[in-house]
């Protein structure tokens, strides 16, 4: 075992700081865990001697302060350890060796884990240059990226106690260090606390970090609250225990809980909504969890019959739910004293929804962009932590904790120490596109953590990547191949398809020319403008379209035939052969100007229904398609089109019509089940359906067959009724 000097020393403190420690942990901990931290404890003074920590606290007294808040969080024995050794890395060479052969595996591993999110922290500041919306992309991307580090969230939560132990102890410190550990937590640290729902240590962390970062803001607001901490929480207790015996009274069984708000959180409050300190109701505030719905609104009424409601703030959103689904009852009063006191309440599925769903409370607090995938991580570990406090032995869903769930994206850092999210298994060359397009098609080699590495080596989290280019060039065929695997991404392989797909531009559009000259030869026709036939396949410019039959996109045949000109034959003509049965029999629901033996066909763009106006439009082959009157085909239809209209009506007979529904809702667990169960009770044959959800929306299109415009009513009216849907429609 070898030290590594360190020129910070303290005076080597005795034993007795960590057995007082020891001894305060006697009757919460089995024997066998206190053996195990004693050892630590003494393994730990023998390794750290007099140094320091980075804030200049005592190295030991440092793991000690960051043991005993993690006891706090009642984590395992193995994670107060990892606490108690969590600098060992910093003092002793080989590490990992010294401490699996001491501790064994676990304990070794989650050392490592937290000496890891230590080194991320040097990044923290966004790359020079970057606005103001970048940085916090930056900012964001490093939160992820230091959990995505982490086979074990238990690290996560030490190294939340750890930081919390250093902004304690720096209130001694210069201002410099500070106001830099004070920035580093309000960035980093405290947004974690918040997503995974350590509550204790995120208003600890925030509150500090505001009082060092704006002191005398930080003073002006616990002024304004004109009363110390533990007469609010006092307040707060007197308040929820008269609820609950009111609302035991009335046989309403409830959770209540509440606290006082933390001075950060009113200062953002403040600041979000432009709110002056005299205009903030929910200072202190309580929140109620009952059972039901109805639940909830007679709680409401014990409320206001205890305190006078504060006129306009009042909010049901029960009934009215935010945009993000969330629920609840908030109302303000003039509680004891005269005091302004909001009140919460909902049912414990809204809280479990608020609080773990998609109207996660993080997101709201931090205003971030929403990403559903990483929501629904957090959301699984804030459920591990509350199972945590379920469960007597902690130790027993310990193997919870440890997941792969952030293990489908990595967070790899550029030469500047901005972080950049990619899927898992991507390769150098997928980051180097990822940056810059001209960055991947110049790409000659790469360097992984200063080492040169093939551009087919999978990137990992926390590694640093610089790519090396060659001044001018292109990109490689065999970057395409799957089998050789050098890149991983779509957007990669698009962009390298793209090159080659444009590199012969001139040759590409003088094949194309030459193909349709061919075949307009072959057909014994003569083409038309080059433009027409451009604009007919969707390109502005001819020689776009001309190259593109000439790396093969468009065949020159298709093209030839989609703008071969015919001979259009009269609407007399077309009537007079139709008239005399060169096609079937009609469906006999439709009349087409009074003339029998017609073969009619539903349009397809805008199924029309009776009692729609409608008219018949004479095909080339396919009979009679019968249009709404105003089908946009319809109106577009130019004058030699025109010819080809036939007035119809609809006959006596009824039948079964194809009606396309489009429904916009916002996305929730059931909401397919109840449109379809809306349908069903309508007796409505449902022939196709087609759902998309993007992040909180749901877009929806059904294909049914219905009788008439009645009915078609009578079906958006049961489905705009659904809870959630925003809009119901016919296409």
């Amino acid at each position: 075992m070898v030290y590594i000097a360190d020129s910070r020393l303290n005076p080597i403190q005795g034993d007795s700081d960590w057995k007082a420690w020891l001894q305060a942990l006697e009757g919460s901990r089995g024997d066998e865990e206190l053996e195990m931290l004693r050892r630590a404890c003494g393994y730990a003074a023998e390794c750290y001697g007099g140094r320091s920590s980075a804030e200049g606290e005592a190295l030991l007294s440092h793991a000690l302060g960051t043991a005993d808040i993690a006891a706090g969080l009642r984590l395992d024995g193995a994670s107060l350890a990892a606490a108690v050794l969590h600098a060992i890395p910093e003092c002793v060479e080989s590490s990992a060796v010294e401490l699996e052969k001491r501790f064994g595996r676990e304990i070794s591993t989650l050392v490592e884990g937290i000496w890891r999110m230590g080194q991320i922290r040097e990044f923290s500041s966004p790359p020079a240059g970057e606005n103001a919306k970048q940085a916090d992309a930056h900012v964001e991307n490093l939160r992820k990226m230091l959990l995505a580090m982490v086979e074990d969230v238990r690290v996560v939560l030490v190294k939340l106690a750890e930081r919390t132990q250093a902004l304690r102890f720096v209130a001694k410190a210069d201002d410099e260090t500070r106001r830099r550990v004070a920035r580093e937590i309000q960035d980093l640290f405290a947004p974690l606390a918040n997503r995974l729902g350590v509550w204790q240590i995120k208003w600890e962390m925030e509150d500090l970090a505001f009082r060092y970062l704006d002191p005398e803001l930080y003073k002006k607001i616990a002024k304004l609250l004109d009363e110390r901490r533990v007469d609010r929480e006092r307040y707060i207790e007197e308040v929820k225990e008269r609820l609950r015996t009111e609302l035991a009274r009335v046989g309403i069984h409830a959770e209540v809980s509440g606290r006082p708000k933390h001075i950060f959180s009113i200062y953002k409050k403040m600041k979000r909504k432009g709110l002056d300190f005299t205009e903030l109701y929910d200072v202190r505030a309580v929140r109620l969890l009952v059972e039901t719905v109805a639940d909830c609104y007679a709680a409401l009424g014990i409320v206001h019959n205890l305190w006078q409601p504060i006129p306009k703030e009042f909010d049901d959103y029960i009934s009215r739910p935010k945009g993000n689904a969330y629920q609840s009852l908030h109302t303000a009063v003039v509680g004891p004293e005269d005091k302004a006191l909001e009140v919460q309440i909902r049912t414990h599925d809204m809280h479990r929804h608020a609080e773990l769903g998609v109207a996660a409370h993080w997101r709201y607090k931090e205003g971030g962009k929403q990403d559903v995938r990483f929501e629904e991580k957090i959301a699984w570990l804030r459920q591990i932590l509350e199972w945590k406090e379920e469960v007597e032995d902690a130790g027993e869903i310990m193997e919870q904790f440890k997941t792969g769930l952030f293990q489908d994206t990595v967070y790899v850092l550029t030469p500047q120490g901005k972080v950049i999210p990619l899927p898992k298994g991507a390769t150098p060359l997928d980051f180097a596109y990822h940056l810059h397009t001209d960055l991947g098609h110049r790409c000659r080699g790469a360097k992984v953590d200063g080492a040169i590495v093939p551009l087919t080596t999978p990137l990992h989290t926390g590694q640093r990547v610089e790519i090396l280019t060659a001044k001018q060039g292109g990109p490689s065929r065999d970057w395409l191949s799957p089998a050789l695997g050098y890149v991983q991404t779509s957007r990669a392989r698009s962009k390298i398809r793209h090159w080659f797909k444009y590199q012969h531009y001139e040759e590409n559009a003088a094949q194309g020319r030459d193909s349709l000259e061919k075949e307009a030869h072959r057909q014994g026709m003569t083409l038309p403008t080059l433009e027409r036939m451009a604009q007919k396949f969707g390109y502005d410019k001819s020689d776009d379209f001309l190259a593109a039959v000439g790396r093969g996109d468009v065949s020159a045949k298709q093209a030839v035939a989609a703008v071969q000109e015919e001979a259009p034959k009269p609407a007399e003509a077309w009537r007079l052969s139709l008239s005399k049965g060169a096609l079937p029999a009609a469906r006999g629901s439709i009349l087409v100007e009074d003339m029998g033996n017609l073969l009619t066909v539903m349009a397809k763009c805008c199924k029309p229904v009776p009692p729609d106006p409608i008219v018949g439009f004479v095909t080339r082959g396919r009979g009679v398609a019968i249009h709404r009157s105003d089908c946009p085909n319809v109106q577009r239809l130019t004058e030699e089109g025109k010819q080809r209209l036939l007035s119809a009506q609809w006959g006596k007979k009824t039948g079964l019509f194809d009606v396309d529904l489009e429904v916009e809702a916002n996305d929730r667990q059931g909401l397919l089940r109840d449109i379809t169960e809306a349908l069903t009770r309508e007796k409505v044959n449902v022939i196709a359906t087609n759902t998309l959800s993007r992040g909180l929306q749901a877009a929806m299109r059904f294909t049914v067959q219905v009788m008439g415009v009645d009915q078609l009513e009578r079906i958006l009216t049961a489905v705009r009724d659904i809870p959630g849907v925003v809009r119901a429609r016919r296409r």
